[in-house]
């Protein structure tokens, strides 16, 4: 069997956009067409017909975007569209996301999954745009706040197709939740139970799932690990709480329990986590039923599918685990005597983050004992995952062709703390200079989405890239738009 890893290396062509379908029914597989003339570059394959580029040799561009091309003379083109155009166009940071790459890893999902249901993890990024693709795709939301609720809503998604997440919601978020009609509330603490139950009231119907922590450690950095009893999200499984608050549920009339839920963590590139959730999970969903007589339709896995940032780096493969997913909740469910639940997936990072790249322009080299540093113009404020995660990233310099040997340099931000790092102990051309162009791949989650103005520097603009064309998707927030919420003298 040939297997489909969470890299972006070598994905078959974009197919035609499939239409939407509404909540609860399977979403049919896309066919993929033979390339054109407009999909056809992948890494290793055909230059891009009408740009006379090559690929990259081996597999330095492994991690970057399938259509990928780098040219004579240092061009490296994404989407058909040269990264620095887009700089001089746009002016930098920027970040560039690949809407085929989008696209193409919604379809890889629905592919993989085609009985389940695919809701694309808002908090990773959103956006207008993503929005209308995601839901061209055939797949569902999760959002965490009202904010990404009523984005994803007012731009003409289906509330009914969205999933409500959060530790701790606000009666905001859940009035927003309510009057829009969201599809199903995560339950996540007790006390949410008599919240959600009292604002939908006697006459009305909310579906829920209640999120379980199943005692499972996972994922790629222990900030990033919520699968486990001591962190802040769901009910443990291990000390009751979760039997306890699921009675609870079944105890109110207006709120539907539809199934249970679990997020493990992220950045997990091991399958074996996600197939003890589900023997677990369904132990739990046969207990329900032993005790309430009460059989749980869907089961809610999350998601924290690992990519690799750099070459080389382990990413999940989603061929196995939905084999063997799918083949441990038949099991599991023939053991306990239940009939398989409908499988619920929550990817965020994986559809996202290997489609966007962050391009920077070179402020400053500065050489001392033993270091160098190369400073750009954006840092910690667009890109905090480095300070938080320690995430290491690949940078590579674009716009020019360098004979100059590499040279292993920190690549650092512009802000006044000591660890915005980008890119630590990484080779670049010796003769990087100021003015030069750097491409950050693997950009496309969690840059923009936990970005900040520290020390007052606007966001970057989101440039979305698709045969040859560039558009603006969100425009850079300018020192205009800072002032304006200072309304205080």
């Amino acid at each position: 069997m040939t297997t489909v890893p969470l890299s972006p290396a070598r994905k078959a062509p974009t197919a035609p956009t499939a239409p939407s379908t509404p909540e609860g029914s399977a979403v049919p597989a896309a066919p993929v067409p033979p390339p054109t003339p407009a999909t056809a570059p992948r890494h290793g394959g055909a230059p891009t017909p009408g740009h006379g580029g090559t690929p990259a040799p081996g597999d330095a561009l492994s991690v970057w975007p399938a259509s990928t091309v780098e040219e004579p003379h240092g061009r490296l083109l994404v989407g058909g569209v040269p990264l620095a155009e887009i700089a001089e166009g746009h002016g930098t940071p920027a970040y560039v996301l690949d809407e085929a790459e989008v696209r193409e890893r919604c379809r890889t999902y629905r592919n993989a999954f085609p009985d389940a249901e695919i809701h694309y993890a808002a908090k990773a990024f959103l956006c207008r745009a993503l929005v209308h693709w995601v839901e061209e795709e055939g797949l569902g939301l999760d959002v965490c706040s009202a904010g990404e609720l009523e984005l994803a809503v007012t731009t003409g998604f289906p509330a009914e197709r969205i999933l409500l997440h959060g530790n701790a919601k606000s009666p905001q978020d859940l009035g927003t939740a309510l009057r829009l009609g969201v599809g199903r509330i995560v339950i996540d603490t007790p006390a949410e139970i008599a919240r959600i139950a009292a604002a939908v009231g006697s006459g009305g119907h909310q579906k829920v799932m209640v999120r379980v922590t199943p005692g499972i450690s996972a994922g790629g950095h222990r900030k990033i690990r919520t699968g486990s009893d001591d962190q802040k999200f769901g009910l443990s499984l291990r000390d009751g709480h979760a039997q306890h608050a699921i009675a609870r549920v079944l105890d109110q009339p207006q709120l539907e329990l539809t199934g249970i839920h679990c997020h493990l963590g992220s950045q997990i590139t091991d399958v074996k986590p996600y197939l003890v959730a589900v023997r677990r999970l369904v132990g739990l969903m046969a207990r329900v039923r032993d005790t309430h007589g009460v059989t749980l339709p869907e089961l809610d896995l999350g998601g924290g599918h690992g990519i690799a940032h750099r070459p080389g780096e382990p990413a999940l493969d989603l061929t196995t685990l939905a084999r063997k997913v799918r083949a441990e909740l038949a099991e599991s469910c023939a053991a306990a005597g239940l009939p398989v639940p409908r499988l619920v997936i929550e990817p965020g990072r994986a559809v996202t983050g290997p489609a966007g790249v962050a391009v920077y322009r070179v402020l400053a080299v500065k050489r001392t004992p033993g270091r160098t540093f190369v400073a750009v113009d954006g840092g910690m404020s667009d890109n905090p995952r480095p300070a938080l995660y320690g995430v290491r990233y690949a940078p590579r310099l674009i716009g020019r062709h360098s004979l100059a040997g590499p040279e292993r340099v920190t690549v650092v931000g512009r802000h006044c703390e000591a660890g915005d790092i980008l890119a630590e102990d990484v080779p670049l051309p010796a003769d990087t200079h100021p003015g030069d162009l750097l491409a950050v791949p693997v950009a496309g989650a969690y840059h923009l989405s936990m970005a900040s103005s520290y020390n007052l520097v606007g966001r970057p603009p989101v440039v979305a890239v698709r045969d040859g064309r560039a558009r603006l998707l969100v425009r850079r927030e300018t020192l205009e738009d800072l002032r304006a919420r200072d309304v205080g003298l």
